[in-house]
């Protein structure tokens, strides 16, 4: 059976630029509707959608398709399409978009590209604050184009914590999120997939979170390690497209390993 070639450099920065081509064209189809009267639906598992989110994952796709037909695209208003391909695009139109529709700036625009199932690309962009994260495997991640590196934070006591929301947490994994921000320095919330960012450029030390989907978390991988930080599961395995949706992302190993444990998973 033949074997596709390698990942190489100059296809990675190929991507990387198209990537950031993606995200400077629905930057300005976001920022229209954002303070923007909009009718709010619930999806089935929940969670609220708006015209804004379904447009620029359908302008996202749109454009994927007429540069690469071949690939592979799993977002979180249209589902997947051609999984099997060797490159498979990650997107999340919107993410934070419960911040997004009571004005809240610090939601953003996440994409992955996954090479074989695996993360090889990644993009925070921040629509209403002009600061977009990059991160490409074997590269130092970058804010608005310059490196970026997380904190030297080892101690849980030292820590600035943040999570999303406590209502992302609920019966045991409640209580063991609770056991660990008792032990923190400061606790925040809010701030979605922006808290990653802020980890990456050392503000942030540790982002722990739950009930996520893939695409809430592909793209981040890239950037956390391309940054020096750890990004897993609360097991300590790497994420992937099967993860149950828990995610600790440290700035250090020590820190990571300090995580799990107050997590209770040692």
């Amino acid at each position: 059976m033949q074997t596709s070639p390698p990942l190489t450099a100059q296809q990675l920065a190929v991507f990387s630029s198209f990537a950031q081509t993606l995200a400077d064209q629905v930057r300005p189809l976001s920022r229209q509707w954002f303070r923007h009267p909009l009718t709010v639906e619930t999806k089935a598992d929940e969670s609220p959608v708006t015209r804004a989110d379904r447009e620029v994952e359908a302008a996202l796709r749109e454009t994927i398709a007429q540069h690469y037909p071949d690939h592979g695209i799993f977002g979180e208003e249209y589902g997947a399409s051609h999984a099997e391909a060797e490159w498979v695009w990650s997107l999340d139109p919107i993410d934070g978009t419960r911040a997004f529709i009571s004005g809240n700036p610090l939601w953003g625009t996440l994409l992955a590209l996954l090479h074989r199932g695996r993360p090889v690309l990644g993009l925070i962009d921040i629509p209403m604050m002009a600061e977009r994260w990059l991160g490409a495997s074997g590269s130092p991640a970058r804010l608005n184009g310059e490196p970026c590196r997380v904190s030297a934070c080892t101690q849980l006591d030292q820590a600035i914590l943040y999570a999303t929301s406590p209502d992302i947490f609920d019966g045991p994994d409640l209580d063991a999120f609770d056991t660990l921000a008792g032990t923190v320095r400061m606790r925040r919330y809010g701030g979605d997939c922006y808290s990653y960012g802020l980890l990456a450029s050392g503000h942030v030390d540790l982002v722990v979170e739950a009930g996520l989907q893939p695409y809430d978390y592909l793209a981040l991988m890239p950037v956390i390690e391309g940054a020096g930080g750890v990004i897993t599961d609360w097991s300590g395995q790497p994420l992937g497209l099967a993860s149950q949706g828990r995610v600790i992302a440290a700035a250090t190993p020590q820190l990571h390993r300090e995580a799990m444990r107050a997590l209770g998973r040692p």
